[in-house]
């Protein structure tokens, strides 16, 4: 072959390959999507629904606006289905980059369901079990707040009663005393019921999970200690005359290469409840996405339980992540709930390959209905508790509508040195596990009590905002055998108290007589201008003994205008909270006024959890506004 014939023969595949190019181009440019936005019968926005194309695995949710995106090739035209829990799930045909507006109908006839559903597992002994639910509908709406979590469904979810705290004369008990709680569970549970048309129940409202589902930014630690702690005052926005103080607690946030590795034994529930596409579904799609997080040097195992425990997966390492994701997959639901079981099994597992030094963490998911051998909530936190002193830490997952039992995951989490999540939708399980993930696995600190003692030269009464079921005596703060709360990397933990100032004239305290033989409280110095002292006790994760952290809030007399950002968003879902509850201490706040003070605090919003809750609080004022109608009415 001569020069001139292989320069031409070059020529020619450097023009063919150029060809190719500029054709790749013009196909990737015409790369479109299936867009739009999903509306109630009302044309309110719905977050989290399921947008699939049926018979594949395109699928994505709506955001906090309703909207959805799916790319397309151009032109592209088919069904889409669009389903969400309480509505009528739809088939609606769409062309690519023609946007749509998809209206869902809530789902208000059908009143029983039968689900028959077939149970094999790698693992375990090959059993033919079926499981059968019936669901019957309860009638009309509970008038003390107890509403069905879908008209369609039956209800057997069960929640504590919180009595919520009341004002605290500083003349008699000049001490508050409580575990930290950094779980969000409350919140999105509460936005699930929202997003499906329905107040939540009071006992489902816990204002510091509401308050502490969101974080706030403060200063981080300062080299060596595990966290910092944040005091605020400022006038209370829902209280004229009264004053309110934010605490705010930041743990350090440690990089991702620095977290140790981690030994994780996933427990799922497999349950004939667990068949719904907003449970094992969902738990798979979760797990997934924690899976895509883990390194070379952590390991996975899974375990699963229905009418009996087994063991699915052996510790496989986090690069494995396609044996990982094929190990789920594999996961389907039947027969009864056997938890107890499953969690000997998976703590077992955990302290067989336990990790010195490492994050040893059982991840149980369930919508927690025990119902086979042990399953009272007495003998499943008997059991915890004596796993608790193992080193293996517990994270909490719950799922599902109908029968979702919050009380009894709400004990597991708090005896297990753990935390407690409430899985709605996927974007959830992405905070938990991508954009919260080292908060979420790995603790920094166990077994954090804070105490508070107020100066009565300017105090003279409080009230802690939530936190009811965390409350320790002042006796407990330095008993290192009291368990209490524990604090993730980069986790910040917010309480609030209301503050009846010095001098004031109130109803909100009861009288006493002056103590004979005590000083006068009245009469001790002022102290530097210190309105209380707040004390902070906690362990490292692999300690038994206690380490003391001191900080003081100084008196200050600022106008609620003036407040920081972070304390007028944390004061909002504080009156959120509050009013959802009917709280008797919810004073002048309004939906009006809370969102008002949230949007002037949205800050760096950049994952837009700010925003929704903006427009949750928009849904919740018109669902109060109907059944305040309603009850007129009547």
């Amino acid at each position: 072959m001569t020069v001139a014939s292989l320069c031409k023969k070059l020529m020619r595949s450097f023009i063919l390959l150029l060809v190719m190019i500029v054709s790749l181009q013009a196909f990737v440019g015409e790369k479109e999507t299936f867009s739009g936005k999903v509306v109630d019968q009302s044309n309110h926005a719905l977050a989290g629904v399921m947008v699939i194309v049926p018979g594949t695995n395109r699928k994505t949710t709506t955001d906090y606006k309703g909207d959805f995106s799916l790319p397309a090739a151009a032109g592209e035209a088919l069904a889409l289905q669009f389903s969400l829990n309480g509505f009528v799930t739809r088939e609606v045909w769409v062309v690519s980059g023609k946007p749509v507006t998809v209206q869902l109908v809530a789902n208000r006839v059908q009143s029983k369901k039968e689900e028959k559903v077939n149970f094999e597992m790698t693992g375990i002994p090959r059993q033919d079990m079926t499981a059968r639910v019936n669901m019957e509908s309860l009638g009309s709406r509970s008038k003390q707040g107890y509403h069905p979590a879908n008209d369609d469904g039956y209800n057997r979810e069960g929640y504590y009663h919180i009595q919520e705290n009341g004002f605290r004369s500083v003349k008699q008990e000049p001490l508050s005393t409580f575990s930290i709680d950094v779980d969000g569970a409350s919140y999105s549970n509460v936005r699930r019921f929202i997003n499906n048309n329905t107040l939540p129940p009071a006992g489902a409202v816990r204002v510091e999970e509401m308050i502490n589902y969101f974080q706030y930014g403060y200063a981080q630690p300062k080299s060596g200690q595990p966290f910092a702690v944040h005091g605020e005052m400022a006038e209370c926005p829902w209280n004229s005359g009264h004053r309110l103080v934010l605490l705010g607690v930041q743990g350090r946030k440690m990089p991702v290469e620095d977290l140790p590795s981690s030994n994780l034994t996933f427990l799922v529930d497999v349950s004939g409840s667990m068949a719904t596409p907003d449970k094992l579904p969902l738990v798979k799609q979760a797990l997934g996405l924690l899976s895509e997080q883990l390194r070379e040097q952590d390991k996975v195992s899974i375990v699963v339980y229905a009418g009996a425990a087994g063991t699915v997966l052996p510790p496989t390492s986090g690069a494995d992540k396609k044996t990982i994701r094929e190990a789920l997959e594999r996961l389907e639901a039947g027969g009864s709930t056997a938890g107890g079981a499953g969690i000997k099994l998976a703590y077992a597992t955990a302290k067989q390959h336990f990790v010195k030094g490492g994050n040893n963490r059982v991840i149980l998911c369930t919508d927690g209905d025990f119902n086979v051998g042990m399953s009272s909530d007495d003998e499943l936190v008997r059991l915890i508790e004596n796993e608790r002193t193992s080193g293996v830490f517990l994270t909490v997952l719950g799922f599902g509508t109908g029968n979702y039992q919050d009380a009894k995951m709400q004990k597991l989490a708090d005896k297990g040195n753990g935390n407690h999540a409430y899985i709605d939708q996927l974007s959830e399980a992405r905070k938990v596990f991508v954009n919260e993930f080292g908060g979420t696995l790995f603790t920094i600190a166990k077994d954090v009590k804070i105490q508070v003692e107020f100066n009565p030269a300017y105090v003279k009464g409080y009230r802690l905002v939530g936190y009811e079921n965390r409350m320790l005596s002042k006796e407990d703060f330095n008993d290192d055998r009291k368990d209490a709360g524990e604090l993730g990397s980069g986790h910040t933990v917010t309480a609030l108290y209301e503050i009846i100032p010095a001098g004031l004239t109130t109803d909100k305290l009861k009288d006493v007589d002056d103590l004979k033989y005590s000083t006068n409280v009245e009469t001790r110095p002022v102290m530097n201008n210190e309105a209380m002292t707040v004390k902070i006790r906690y362990k490292k994760p692999e300690g038994d003994n206690s380490m003391l952290m001191v900080h003081s809030v100084k008196q200050k007399d600022i106008p609620w205008k003036n407040a920081t950002e972070q304390f007028r968003f944390a004061a909002a879902v504080a009156e959120f909270g509050m009013l959802l509850r009917d709280s008797e201490y919810k004073g002048s706040s309004s939906f009006t006024q809370l969102m008002s003070m949230a949007s002037s605090a949205l800050g760096n919003d950049t994952n837009g959890y700010r925003k929704e809750f903006i427009s949750l609080a928009e849904k919740a004022s018109r669902l109060k506004a109907g059944n305040e109608d309603v009850g007129r009415r009547e």
